[in-house]
């Protein structure tokens, strides 16, 4: 959804026009008039402010609004009595405005200029997945949308209602704040298979904290795939693989040993983050010559969280795949099986992995999934709303 920035609003200005009467004093108090805010000539103007022009005795029949050179997109109402913009304004940016009016009471026009105060510092977006280096612009039915900024954010509620998701089929999804500079959206079921999706963040100009704001604006557009989802059941030792509904795959694994809590694989809702040739392994609570430390190369691996947990190819487990948990914590397949997972999942399948002690966390890599919809609402400033048709 889109609002402009909110803020005071200067008082308006009502500027009379000429009448059709001939002008007699008892009739210019009806004639056409013409109000705009900021006022003209004002300095300094808060960025988030919005511009807005009204006619009284009748209709808007031209309104051009300038800044540094280029248009300023606005709508009308229907009745063409009032003019708003559709964004707020940008930082250290002169503006005028010039409108017209006519109706009964004769035309009126009106020009004023005003400039907004310069940002005391800016912000943008660092990373925003998916991307087409990271993970592809086809994606799994599971895959979030996560943005990271460059500067923490103060004013999540402006920054929030200017993050735009489109799809090209009805979800409904909500935004969720990791913390000050990284928010998450994600619908809430799975995307639905083969949808077209627009996140669209209209950055520039807008209020992030106290005289900091957004610098540009921000486009991504991605694709929803095939419904793939993997579950890992760690006590029959199998894992099944459904494609678009149908059991595709029924792999032999190896899950983590337990003995202690870590070298149990997490049960819960995966994502698929990363797709690797080679990955090194080494453990993650013991350095080089002390007890316990390993230093392990592993080929065809996805990764499926934060915490070192992938499905790959094991040669040395075979012999435990589909009936014993040997592994330090990850998903072992065959090296044949393993290839083949590679080969066919997209980031951002699900892989559930179930039957373990030990719990997945929903912030440990990208399983927001974990969380339930009530539980996600809870942190988003402006919670659930339909995605825009793309």
């Amino acid at each position: 959804m889109r609002a402009a920035g909110a803020g005071a609003l200067a008082l308006l200005v009502m500027v009379a026009g000429c009448s059709t009467s001939g002008g007699r004093d008892e009739d210019r108090g009806a004639g056409t008039a013409i109000s705009i805010s900021p006022l003209d000539g004002a300095a300094d103007l808060p960025p988030e402010l919005p511009i807005l022009i009204g006619a009284a005795n009748g209709k808007l029949t031209h309104v051009a609004v300038q800044a540094a050179g280029r248009s300023v997109a606005g709508v009308f109402s229907p009745d063409r009595t009032q003019w708003r913009s559709e964004r707020p304004m940008a930082p250290g940016t002169a503006y005028s405005v010039e409108a017209t009016a006519a109706g009964s009471g004769g035309s009126a026009t009106r020009t004023v200029r005003f400039a907004t105060k310069q940002a005391a510092k800016t912000f943008g977006i660092s990373t925003l997945l998916p991307n087409k280096q990271d993970t592809g612009l086809t994606v799994g039915v599971g895959m979030p949308i996560i943005i990271t900024f460059d500067k923490p954010i103060g004013d999540r509620v402006s920054v929030e209602r200017n993050l735009i998701v489109r799809a090209s089929k009805p979800i409904d999804g909500a935004w969720h704040w990791l913390d000050d500079k990284n928010v998450v959206f994600r619908p809430e079921k799975y995307w639905p298979t083969h949808t077209k999706v627009r996140v669209t963040a209209l950055m520039a100009g807008i209020r992030g904290g106290e005289g900091m704001y957004g610098k540009q604006d921000y486009v991504r557009d991605f694709e929803i795939g095939r419904s793939q989802i993997s579950v890992a059941n760690t006590q029959t030792h199998y894992m099944k693989i459904e494609r678009d509904g149908k059991q595709i795959k029924n792999m032999p694994i190896s899950a983590g040993m337990g003995g202690v809590l870590r070298h149990h694989t997490t049960s819960g809702i995966h994502v698929a983050m990363s797709r690797e040739d080679v990955t090194v392994m080494t453990s993650p609570d013991a350095s080089p010559g002390q007890s316990g430390y390993y230093e392990t190369t592993v080929y065809n691996s996805v990764r499926i969280s934060n915490t070192g947990e992938y499905v790959h190819g094991a040669p040395w487990s075979v012999g435990d795949q589909g009936n014993s948990n040997v592994s330090h914590g990850c998903v072992n397949v065959s090296p044949e099986n393993a290839k083949w997972f590679k080969n066919n999942t997209l980031i951002g399948d699900p892989i559930v992995v179930t039957g373990t002690p030990r719990r997945l966390e929903a912030t440990n890599g990208w399983s927001y999934w974990q969380d339930s919809w009530p539980a996600w609402l809870k942190r988003s400033r402006l919670r659930a709303a339909p995605a825009e048709a793309l």
